[in-house]
């Protein structure tokens, strides 16, 4: 049984509780007992007693940067060697798109590592995201690499979109959206998404309805910047119109034509919308 199984998050947080109670002493430990199975001499005590000195008077991603800087500091000084160790760790793959809770946020300290303290190596960086996104999401710690190394992970992206993994392919969309939520902008692709247009293509016909969401929300995105690049995007997409292409341009026009903008209203009809 991976430490994971023991984490007792809820599905859902409570009014009044906040999120931030997620990161907890007992996470800690379980994190601790976890890189320990995976890493020789890791220092089990020490890691536990860093991590948790002054976690309680921080918010959220505060404690996670700060359990994170103490996995940094136990890991091999060798990143690709904490790679590895820091993916070793991780527990089963995600079977399914939703339905797990508050459960995957045991990993939001490795998000931070990874972005942190893993960049330092890109090559070692990029398989820990890719790692990490099968468990819970990447589309946070990869954003670095993205502003680090534009052309040299657009490309890694450019070869995941075939990826057999759904949470590998939304990460593709979801990673490179330019104002996703809870995230700093990717200040490049809001001043010009054409580069990231390309995966955009590739996904469109995605299988998992879970990737396709991505897609559409990433046009939205655009749309708050560039409107009528994405309005056409939706138009060349519905030049060859399949059930698919039609519920994404139908998502990514919406706050648009709830706004009354009448190139998003016609394409929401177009695509069999109100």
């Amino acid at each position: 049984m991976h430490p994971i199984d023991r984490f007792r998050a809820p599905m859902s947080i409570q009014r009044g509780t906040p999120l931030k109670s997620l990161l907890n002493r007992t996470l800690v430990s379980l994190i601790g007992e976890s890189l320990a199975a995976a890493t020789p001499g890791f220092a089990e005590d020490a890691f536990v007693r860093q991590a948790t000195t002054g976690l309680a008077m921080l918010e959220l991603m505060p404690r996670a940067q700060h359990i994170a800087a103490a996995m940094a500091a136990h890991l091999p000084a060798d990143l690709p060697a904490a790679s590895r160790c820091l993916v070793a760790s991780l527990g089963p793959e995600l079977t399914v798109n939703a339905g797990m809770g508050l459960k995957p946020f045991f990993y939001l300290p490795h998000s931070a590592c990874i972005a942190r303290h893993l960049i330092g190596d890109w090559e070692a960086g990029m398989l820990a995201n890719r790692a990490l996104t099968t468990r819970f999401t990447a589309e946070f710690s990869i954003r670095p690499y993205i502003e680090r190394e534009p052309k040299r992970t657009l490309a890694r992206l450019a070869e995941w979109v075939a990826d057999p993994n759904p949470h590998v392919r939304r990460l593709v969309s979801e990673g490179t959206r330019p104002r996703l939520p809870w995230a700093g902008r990717l200040d490049a692709f809001v001043r010009d998404p054409t580069p990231v247009l390309p995966l955009l293509d590739a996904l469109v016909d995605d299988p998992e309805l879970y990737v396709r969401r991505s897609v559409a929300n990433h046009v939205g995105d655009i749309a708050k910047d560039h409107p009528r690049l994405a309005f056409d995007i939706c138009q060349r997409w519905l030049e060859q119109p399949t059930p698919p292409r039609l519920q994404v341009v139908r998502h990514a026009v919406r706050h648009p034509a709830r706004q009354g903008v009448k190139a998003a209203v016609a394409l929401r009809r177009r695509a069999g919308g109100r």
